[in-house]
């Protein structure tokens, strides 16, 4: 216990002088910052009142001499005109004339010199000023009377602080020179010349410092009236300040024999001035003890509120700690609640997997216990020709079943992963329709469903377009589709196109597609957007679809910018509104059209077939083999490039490529082919034939080099003229 308490006194005495320790620094800090602050506001103090003075002294001393000028020129100017009025007046020189010359002219005396300058006449406003009589002698003035457009000017200063602007001419009406002067008083220059001393009125030492302006060596003005007229030698501060240099930067200085003796300041150079700018020692940290008691109020105020907030820690612990029991009890049920939830929405998605898989096993087992059905009724009765060739065809109707469906859901996993890519092909938008209904209609006769199309509306102005013309059918397959599936018979389907106009290179375009089927209800007109959505089972189909057709429609829709509204009334019928903007096709010319010719044939031809699958390998062969071409079999990529490189140009005259094998994959061979150093290498036609049979498959295939695309299952027609039109037959 005793220990106990000794530790803790210990900690006590630990905590205080730490506490100190951060005081003192604290202050030194302040201490360090306060007199920075107070040295960077006098030095910006100083140099603003130093060149905002300097600067009046510059436009003074401007002033100054321009009024001198001035001056000077008016003298001039009295000098011409006396001149002038001695000639008018045929030089008429009695003292009463020269007074009125003086008075006209507006100067205070007027002397007519001969040659050597000699004084001829005179007048004198009042006694003859000393300083004139000396200039008489300058050579300068009796000069003028040899260079008759010649003038001397001067200003003369006098003892008492008076000035004298003298100017001598030639004269013109006889040899000799007019001298005319103008005195100006003491009394006058005191009383309206610009003083430097009424720059400084309004400056108080206290606030902004000590500002003295010297001419040379002299104070001519200064806030501290008992320096003017001193020498800046005779005074430390100022000798100091002088000799650091002009500058913007603040020094110290000391004055001995004073009770402040120490000063900080600076020195400007004007045009005829010094400008000189300090401060006492203890102006320039006015803010530093201050600032040193506030940081100790401070400092004490945050350590006591410090002890305060702990001494309140430690009373509250206890009921924070319950406060943290019952949150952490929330918490728990929250967490619990949460993970019901989640058992919830695991279960609901477990069985939304069961559902999906129930139904796609249904729709896969019932097309293929048809085939597998179908397949035993042949075997059966191999001599019942008929019978054979009517469930060969039931086959291939089921086969094309399973082909759409795993196309459905390869094609809504790209959608969701943004793999699908849009062809941009020139497309005739009339024609499109036309191979549509033409594919549509056979099916809807087969139902008993009549095809309307509105004769009233609008032709399509522009047919011309870009688009994906893959996927625009795909779109309006899908929905044709269901509105033949979910029809009674004896109903029809009404078709309608809108231009809504163009703008720019696009034009815009409306479909609008009613039918008479069954109908929806609103809750599934929610959802129908969604994948694998169904709400009937019992449509009069053969098989029932995967419920991803107007999930793809849909994706397909807004891939294009376009849009697709549905609205419909159980037992009415539905309707189908689809807009999509297009890009229009310029320059369209004429329209090609296929040549007529000869059927397509492969016979002859020599093809390298590279298939990993041995039965799909074997199928191929036959098929074209069938077809008169003579096929060599490679089981992987690698293989391929192999075969190919060790037979002579001209051994095969076409490739045909799986995608997906082992070893090496066909892609890559295909650039392997491509890069080879042999002249047939970049030309010989490379066709993929592969089971991904989508836009951006075959876009994927040819950027690695191939020819041109085959999807399987094969369609030997197809096939053969693909391959046909690749390469040309041999004889």
């Amino acid at each position: 216990m005793t220990q106990d308490r000794d530790s803790a006194k210990l900690f006590t005495r630990r905590r205080v002088l730490v506490r100190l320790l951060l005081g003192l620094v604290l202050l030194a800090a302040v201490f360090f910052l306060a007199v920075r602050s107070d040295m960077a506001a006098a030095q910006r103090m100083l140099e603003t009142t130093a060149d905002y003075i300097k600067e009046q002294c510059n436009r003074y001393a401007r002033i100054e001499l321009a009024s001198e000028t001035k001056s000077l020129m008016r003298i001039v100017e009295s000098g011409k005109q006396v001149a002038h009025d001695l000639v008018e007046n045929n030089g008429f020189q009695t003292a009463e004339a020269l007074e009125g010359y003086a008075k006209s002219s507006y100067v205070s005396g007027i002397l007519l010199l001969d040659r050597q300058g000699n004084i001829l006449s005179q007048y004198h406003a009042e006694e003859t000023p000393a300083l004139v009589l000396e200039a008489l002698d300058s050579p300068a003035l009796l000069d003028t009377i040899n260079y008759p457009e010649k003038r001397y000017v001067v200003r003369l200063y006098c003892a008492d602080g008076g000035e004298i602007d003298l100017a001598a001419t030639g004269r013109q009406d006889a040899e000799g020179i007019v001298v005319t002067y103008y005195q100006t008083p003491v009394e006058y220059i005191h009383s309206f010349n610009l003083s430097v001393s009424s720059l400084l009125f309004g400056y108080s030492m206290e606030k902004n410092g000590i500002i003295v302006v010297s001419s040379g060596e002299t104070i001519v003005a200064s806030n501290e009236e008992s320096l003017v007229g001193k020498n800046t030698n005779t005074l430390p501060i100022l000798r100091k300040i002088k000799a650091s240099g002009t500058g913007n930067k603040m020094i110290h200085a000391s004055q001995e024999g004073e009770s402040i003796s120490q000063y900080f300041g600076l020195m400007k150079r004007g045009r005829d001035f010094y400008v000189y700018s300090y401060l006492p020692e203890r102006n320039v940290f006015a803010n530093t003890p201050r600032l040193l008691l506030y940081a100790v109020i401070l400092y004490i105020g945050v350590v006591a509120a410090i002890s305060t907030a702990r001494w309140k820690t430690a009373q509250s612990y206890r009921e924070k700690e319950i406060e943290a029991q019952q949150a952490y009890a929330h918490q728990l049920q929250v967490t619990n609640e949460q993970l019901s939830v989640a058992v919830d929405q695991a279960d609901r998605a477990n069985a939304a997997k069961t559902s999906f898989l129930s139904r796609m096993s249904y729709d896969i087992r019932t097309p293929l216990n048809g085939i597998i059905g179908l397949l035993e009724i042949d075997a059966a009765h191999p001599e019942d020709t008929e019978l054979v060739n009517a469930n060969r065809d039931k086959m291939r109707v089921a086969a094309d079943h399973l082909v759409s469906l795993i196309n459905d859901i390869l094609q809504m996993s790209k959608l969701e992963s943004g793999e699908i890519t849009l062809a941009h092909e020139p497309i005739n938008l009339n024609q499109l329709s036309r191979d549509i209904l033409t594919i549509i209609g056979q099916k809807a006769a087969e139902s008993g469903i009549t095809m309307e199309y509105d004769t009233t509306s609008d032709p399509v102005a522009v047919p011309w377009v870009y688009g994906s013309p893959l996927h625009l059918r795909q779109i309006f397959l899908n929905i044709y589709t269901n509105c033949i599936k979910y029809n009674k018979v004896g109903g029809k389907v009404c078709s309608k196109v809108v231009c809504l106009g163009m703008a720019e290179n696009t034009v815009t375009y409306r479909w609008i597609i009613t039918d008479t089927s069954i109908g929806m209800s609103q809750e599934f007109l929610e959802r129908i957007f969604d994948p694998f959505s169904q709400e009937r089972t019992d449509a009069p189909s053969v098989y029932h679809g995967t419920g991803l057709g107007m999930a793809i429609v849909k994706g397909l829709v807004e891939q294009m910018n376009g849009t697709i509204e549905i609205s419909s009334e159980e037992g009415v019928g539905s309707t189908f509104v689809i807009t999509l903007p297009f890009e229009v096709m310029e320059n369209t010319g004429p329209v090609l059209q296929p040549k007529e010719g000869n059927e397509a044939t492969i016979h002859g031809l020599r093809l390298l077939l590279a298939e990993d699958n041995e039965l799909n390998a074997e199928i191929a062969q036959m098929l074209l083999e069938d077809e008169g071409a003579i096929v060599t079999i490679v089981a992987d990529g690698r293989q391929a490039v192999e075969e190919f490189q060790n037979n002579p140009p001209g051994t095969f005259d076409a490739i045909l490529m799986d995608v997906m094998m082992p070893v090496m994959d066909g892609l890559t061979a295909t650039r392997e082919i491509r890069a080879l150093p042999r002249p047939d290498a970049k030309t010989i036609p490379i066709i993929a034939m592969t089971a991904n049979a989508f836009a951006e498959d075959a876009q994927k295939c040819l950027e690695a080099g191939m020819t041109a695309h085959l999807a399987k299952p094969l369609e030997m027609k197809k096939a053969v003229a693909v391959m046909a039109r690749c390469c040309r037959p041999k004889e």
